[in-house]
């Protein structure tokens, strides 16, 4: 896609901040939706809960919007938050691109490997059943609110993303500080898979869907090959030289996270075939190099 108008939701978060920089980088045009008062050129307000949003003529839209899962107990509210702050604010974009005329060439929307709940040590690719819980429910929600768009013939594709290892945000952007303390443990016993992706394969995957036009439906963005937290607790230990020899008991975080704690202590072994059987490569495949990558 050459020098094209893209909209993106959710540009303040730590993927969305990336893409972004990226996407200008290469000469592309950048609006940034936000639910505040704009205060640039390049930003036009929305309101994902109230339905409204008004779309300009574009190439592509991205769609990044969405509480943070981390950032709070699970408590009833906040577990409205999470879902509505992703369903509602889709089905918002998606209704604003089927009204278009004429309609964005693509709409990337996100999603997470959440989809797939509790795995245990089953490897799971875009193929297998959502799971049951919270999290799953929500990102069935989440992917079935962007039917307008695609009933009006417009290529949708979901980023099914994992952990994000990056110092700016997200889980890890927790764990860097507590690990460079000597602080750094195990969560359980330790051998729940984590799907994790850098940063860069992240914003990379992205733009790789945003370029295909033969690419569409749920693709996952994970390394290609998935790590138990005990293996990434110990990469991580070895990269900042700071041993991790800690463990945290699950009954212990239980107590401390509440309903988040199943994501914590939960296994998920997810596989992006899809985005690999598509020709994307992983710059960063391993742990210890998107441990680095992100340190750098």
């Amino acid at each position: 896609m050459e020098h094209a108008r893209i909209v993106v939701a959710g540009a303040s978060g730590l993927i969305g901040r990336a893409l972004v920089r990226s996407l200008r980088a290469d000469g592309h045009e950048v609006v940034r939706l936000v639910r505040r008062e704009p205060g640039a050129a390049d930003e036009i307000h929305w309101d994902p809960r109230g339905g409204r949003v008004d779309l300009p003529a574009c190439d592509a839209v991205v769609n990044l919007a969405g509480a943070g899962v981390g950032n709070r107990p699970w408590t009833r509210a906040y577990k409205e938050e999470i879902r509505a702050s992703r369903v509602l604010g889709t089905l918002a974009l998606a209704r604003a691109i089927a009204a278009l005329e004429p309609r964005p060439r693509v709409f990337v929307n996100g999603s997470a490997v959440g989809y797939y709940g509790d795995t245990g040590q089953r490897a799971v690719d875009e193929d297998a059943p959502a799971g049951e819980g919270f999290l799953p429910s929500v990102c069935v929600e989440w992917e079935a609110a962007a039917a307008p768009a695609q009933k009006a013939g417009v290529r949708t594709a979901f980023v099914r993303t994992g952990l994000v290892v990056a110092r700016g945000g997200g889980a890890w952007g927790r764990l860097f500080p507590l690990f460079k303390a000597g602080l750094g443990a195990r969560f359980g016993d330790g051998r729940q898979y984590w799907s994790y992706v850098s940063l860069h394969d992240e914003v990379a995957a992205i733009r790789h869907l945003l370029d295909r036009d033969d690419l569409s439906g749920p693709f996952n963005v994970t390394a290609p090959e998935p790590l138990t937290n005990g293996e990434i607790t110990a990469a991580m230990g070895r990269v900042l030289h700071r041993p991790a020899v800690l463990a945290v008991p699950a009954p212990v975080l239980r107590t401390v996270l509440g309903d988040m704690a199943g994501e914590v202590l939960g296994s998920t072994r997810v596989l992006p075939m899809r985005l690999l059987e598509s020709g994307f490569v992983f710059a960063f495949p391993g742990i210890e190099d998107t441990i680095r990558a992100a340190l750098d």
